[in-house]
């Protein structure tokens, strides 16, 4: 049968390459059985982690190169604590123009009226120099 007890630990840590500083709050199930043998499980969140001073890298830069206080150390030092760093400021945008029941209709309908001028005017042209050169040809005979 296991006999045991868990806690809850602060582990203030420092990047020693961005010098970012943080604190993560860990529970620690410390578990014995029978035979007096000891074990440690380390929880982050619920989730089974590695104990704190094994694989933990930086938030801000992904360092692995960090350092750690003692329990409580940046409660007693406040000025380590960075500032957390403003949001961005919401970006409000215009509302949706809303338009009359008819004007989709009327926006569509000069689409089909430009293509026409677009491709129609230069065509009727070219056709019309054609059949001007045709008929010049012609009448020269």
């Amino acid at each position: 049968m296991l006999d045991g007890f868990e806690t809850r630990e602060m582990w203030p840590y420092e990047c020693l390459r961005c010098l970012y500083v943080w604190e993560e709050e860990f529970v620690v199930r410390r578990l014995c059985d029978a035979y007096g043998k000891r074990a440690e499980i380390w929880l982050s969140a619920g989730v089974p982690v590695q104990p704190p001073w094994a694989g933990t890298s930086c938030p801000s830069c992904g360092a692995h190169h960090l350092t750690w206080f003692p329990s409580g150390y940046l409660a007693r030092h406040p000025e380590l604590v960075a500032e957390p760093e403003p949001g961005p400021a919401p970006v409000f945008a215009p509302a949706p123009v809303s338009w009359p029941d008819s004007a989709p209709a009327a926006r569509r309908s000069k689409l089909p009226g430009r293509l026409l001028i677009a491709f129609g005017v230069p065509l009727a042209l070219f056709l019309g120099y054609e059949l001007y050169i045709i008929a010049a040809a012609h009448a020269g005979h």
